[in-house]
């Protein structure tokens, strides 16, 4: 692999020369743009705006448009005066969980390479540090004209440099959620559960460009003199319509991906659930009923139990009374 930038990785005190060269490339089928009526190619000429004249490569610069429109000629050598301490070094500034790396930061792929055989042994250093701490490095470089913030971590034996895009570039997801609320029932998250259960893991290496495929087959086919591919048939090309019954679909899609995992295509009618809802809200309001019926049935035994109460304790008073009045009358005359 051809190397795109010479350098090396500032750890610390330790310096290590390597080779940056691409981690990844594109397959896609490419294409020029040709004039319909004849087939002929369409080029691009740069011109001068100000004499009309093709200009070459060779005689273009830099430059900067102020706000007012104004062209502020930039040249290479005003670029390489400033102070650009990554010009030539990739330098660790700290070592954090592959976890704190937003995704969102990813960018180009590459990897660095040992420049020489004096940089085997510490590029090995560093490599195996980074697989015992399992964290990533977080580096600042410079490339094609700029500053970059990148992340280094182990692939296999190789370290990878992955360049993030800075903080600041991140734009805020403002706007892009729904604004309609929405309420996702039990219901709809356990058949979207079953759904990822049945899709479950794949190996990342068998998934293929079916698109790009099929573009090549068409090419092949053109240049045989033939038509290309037949279009596809009304139905065919799959959903991208409006879901209407979300339920259904969910349904829909999980016998699907279990017939296609050769499994029992059976799913749960998730109808019959909301009924056991319903028997536990019945339920729910027998206790509720018993509860209350207990709850009478105690109060009336306690109101029965001061009536009771209160009418012994009347007739004990009342008892009293005629006792206090027969000791309180005087005895009675003998006669003689």
């Amino acid at each position: 692999m051809r190397s795109i930038w010479n350098g090396a990785i500032s750890f610390g005190l330790v310096s290590i020369p390597i080779k940056l060269v691409n981690a990844t490339e594109s397959r896609s089928v490419s294409f020029r743009q040709i004039h319909a009526e004849d087939g002929g190619r369409i080029r691009y000429r740069k011109v001068c705006e100000l004499d009309g004249e093709e200009v070459a490569q060779s005689e273009i610069g830099k430059a900067y448009e102020d706000a007012d429109g104004t062209m502020i000629p930039i040249t290479d050598e005003d670029l390489a005066a400033l102070p650009l301490p990554t010009a030539k070094t990739i330098e660790i500034v700290a070592f954090v969980p592959a976890g704190e790396i937003d995704p969102l930061q990813m960018d180009a792929a590459y990897y660095l390479s040992a420049n020489g055989v004096p940089a085997a042994k510490p590029y090995t250093l560093l490599r195996e540090a980074l697989k015992r701490s399992e964290k990533v490095a977080v580096a600042k470089y410079a490339l094609r004209g700029r500053e970059r913030l990148g992340m280094l971590r182990v692939v296999d034996d190789v370290i990878a440099m992955h360049g993030l895009l800075w903080p600041d570039e991140i734009r805020a997801p403002e706007g892009v959620a729904p604004e309609t609320p929405v309420t996702v029932r039990e219901a709809e998250l356990d058949l979207a559960d079953a759904l990822m259960a049945t899709l479950g893991e794949v190996d990342i290496d068998t998934l293929h460009d079916d698109y790009r495929e099929a573009v090549e087959e068409m090419i092949a086919a053109k240049a045989a003199g033939g038509e290309g591919v037949a279009p596809p048939e009304p139905g065919e090309e799959g959903g991208g319509g409006q879901v209407i019954d979300l339920m259904a679909a969910l349904e829909k899609s999980v016998r699907e991906a279990k017939e296609a995992r050769g499994e029992p295509a059976e799913v749960t009618d998730i109808k019959s659930r909301p009924a056991k809802k319903a028997t536990a809200g019945k339920t729910a309001a027998k206790r509720t009923a018993a509860k209350k019926t207990t709850a009478g049935t105690a109060a009336a035994k306690k109101t029965t139990a001061k009536k009771t109460t209160a009418e012994k304790s009347t007739a004990k008073k009342a008892t009293a009374k005629k006792t206090t009045a027969k000791k309180a009358a005087p005895p009675k005359k003998k006669t003689a």
